[in-house]
């Protein structure tokens, strides 16, 4: 079965709108594993206007499951997971203003660049994941980094799914497959929610995990959170 990581940058946001700890993003994270998520993301960005820093070292103690940070690996950003090591860092080339994540590495033009940072992620132990697009030269060049797993970059699937247009699940399912045949795990996010998901899970072979946070806490607020992270699990079956 394909691993559930609950995103909990959204519950930030709203916490960091009013100021003061409510809602609480430690607690959150104790409650949706105890609801059934397999993992924890959290993507800190350097203004802090989510997650900050902080809860990145306050939540270590309270994710038993996978804990999975995702970020642009600026010296700050190193830092924190260097120390912290989590189960799994994801490397994310986002701009310091992007408002959220919109592309995937080149991993060919970068290849060096993330070959010294890989290394230092894996010289603690840590899984590394890279977010990349879904172009085959890309999962090629991922592949050359030393990368343990790629992320799919599913946005432009999410929205032409939501158009009607199935056929856009065919790069993702051809990418999957070489991933597979070379080595690296699969990984995906970005605009997955329950109307598409169980589509994307049955035509990516190997799937290991979904970090789904913006749609995931949405629908919570209609279903509930034990709710909606039970039916992903259902979803992902």
């Amino acid at each position: 079965m394909t691993k559930l990581s609950v995103n909990i940058n959204k519950i930030a946001t709203l916490r960091n709108s009013r100021g003061g700890d409510i809602p609480n993003v430690v607690q959150f994270a104790k409650d949706v594993q105890r609801f059934g998520a397999e993992g924890v993301t959290i993507h800190p960005r350097p203004d802090e206007r989510h997650i900050r820093y902080q809860d990145a070292y306050d939540l270590k103690p309270v994710v038993y499951t996978e804990y999975n940070i995702e970020g642009n690996p600026i010296p700050k950003f190193m830092d924190m997971v260097l120390e912290i090591q989590p189960t799994q860092v994801t490397l994310v080339p986002d701009s310091i203003d992007t408002l959220t994540s919109n592309a995937g590495w080149d991993t060919i033009k970068h290849k060096e660049f993330l070959v010294d940072v890989i290394k230092q992620v894996k010289d603690k132990g840590i899984r590394t994941s890279i977010f990349v697009d879904p172009d085959l030269k890309q999962i090629e060049g991922a592949k050359a980094t030393g990368t343990d797993r790629i992320e799919l970059y599913t946005e432009a699937f999410a929205h032409q799914f939501s158009l009607g247009n199935k056929n856009a699940i065919k790069p993702y399912t051809e990418c999957a497959e070489l991933a597979n045949n070379i080595g690296l795990g699969v990984n995906a996010g970005h605009d997955l929610s329950l109307e598409n998901i169980q589509f994307f899970k049955q035509n990516i072979p190997g799937l290991l995990e979904v970090s789904i946070g913006h749609a995931l806490i949405a629908e919570s607020l209609y279903l509930g959170i034990e709710n909606v992270v039970n039916m992903y699990k259902n979803k992902l079956k």
